[in-house]
């Protein structure tokens, strides 16, 4: 199964599994074979530790694989007639002083800090495929919110 990405949601999966394996790894390998030369390994907390580190990180190789492995990287579309992946829209709250801007990415990219939602979350569905404009009501755990849709952005 695919799972679209942005670019640089894909540079970033790509890049920390370069720095992992090509860093990260090899030191803590180094580390561990100092532990080990220092005699009995069953007692020895930092060849305990390093293998314990090794496997984790080794855990999270692979689950970079897979992610990157499933992902189809889309580029920014840029079209007026609906709003997709990629899309940094900005919304304001029914009754609410204040506007938002979400993005709407693939769900690899999730931040919410930095206003990155899934496509697949209550807010990210009601926007996909949307005009550009107009309002949306999502369905929320705290009720139903309606949203003014105030502009539509692709960078």
């Amino acid at each position: 199964m695919s799972n679209p990405i942005s670019p640089e949601g894909f540079e970033k999966l790509r890049a920390e599994w370069e720095h992992l394996f090509r860093e990260v790894r090899p030191k803590l390998l180094e580390e561990i074979a100092a532990a080990a030369a220092q005699g009995d390994r069953s007692e020895n907390a930092e060849y305990i530790y390093g293998r314990k580190k090794l496997r984790e990180i080794d855990r999270r190789l692979r689950a970079l694989d897979g992610k990157i492995s499933r992902s189809t990287v889309v580029q920014g579309v840029r079209r007026d007639d609906k709003i997709y992946l990629g899309a940094r829209v900005t919304l304001r709250r029914q009754g609410a002083a204040a506007a938002m801007v979400v993005r709407i990415v693939g769900n690899d990219e999730i931040d919410p800090v930095e206003g990155k939602i899934s496509r697949e979350s209550p807010l990210g569905l009601a926007l996909l495929g949307h005009a550009p404009s107009g309002r949306i009501a999502v369905d929320t755990p705290r009720g139903r919110m309606e949203y003014d849709i105030e502009a539509v952005h692709y960078d």
